[in-house]
């Protein structure tokens, strides 16, 4: 069956978002342009690495191609609305991609389906017939530096972290390996 690639050069949306209670969520990226919207699912850390990688990029893309990336996130292009729902995984993210178009003057990220098979490099960002199925999606730099803020503050709303040792809190707290497992009891 042939690759299918979803391109979104001008999407209305492109967000961050997450399904489920914290320590139980799900996390989406989720495209939107006209009528049509597509959802894809991955890892918590897929998100904070794509955040952390966009802007890398944004820096290098200003300093390198005189790329106008604005200091900081504008007001007016945070979306803080949930995800469009109903959320359908189109499929899980295995392998990502990320540029920058010199054409068109944008990001470009590329998501690609978890494959049985090695991705080859080559069918990153490239319209091969052979590959996994994918998302691409074209962002302003204001709107990479909007997605990557938003990626952010999805990822940090969870679990606070234990002050010690920097692994999530449950409700009713956790066995600390910095305590070797002494877990102090709230009342004395």
């Amino acid at each position: 069956m042939a690759r299918v690639i979803h391109v979104f050069r001008q999407p209305d949306r492109f967000i961050a978002g997450t399904v489920g209670q914290p320590g139980d969520r799900t996390f989406f990226l989720q495209a939107s342009q006209d009528a049509r919207t597509i959802s894809v699912a991955l890892e918590k850390q897929q998100v904070a690495v794509l955040a952390e990688r966009i802007g890398s990029l944004l820096e290098e893309v200003g300093r390198r191609f005189g790329a106008e990336v604005p200091p900081d996130t504008p007001d007016e292009m945070m979306d803080s609305e949930p995800l469009t729902v109903p959320v359908e995984e189109e499929f899980r993210v295995g392998t990502m991609g990320l540029g920058w178009d010199a054409e068109t003057r944008a990001v470009v990220i590329e998501l690609l389906a978890v494959s049985e098979a090695e991705v080859d490099e080559a069918v990153v960002l490239d319209d091969t017939e052979e590959g996994p199925d994918a998302v691409r999606v074209f962002l302003t730099p204001a709107h990479a530096k909007a997605f990557a803020a938003r990626a952010d503050r999805v990822v940090r709303a969870g679990r606070k972290p234990c002050p010690l040792c920097g692994e999530p809190l449950d409700a009713d707290g956790h066995v600390c390996p910095r305590q070797n497992g002494y877990r102090r009891n709230e009342e004395g």
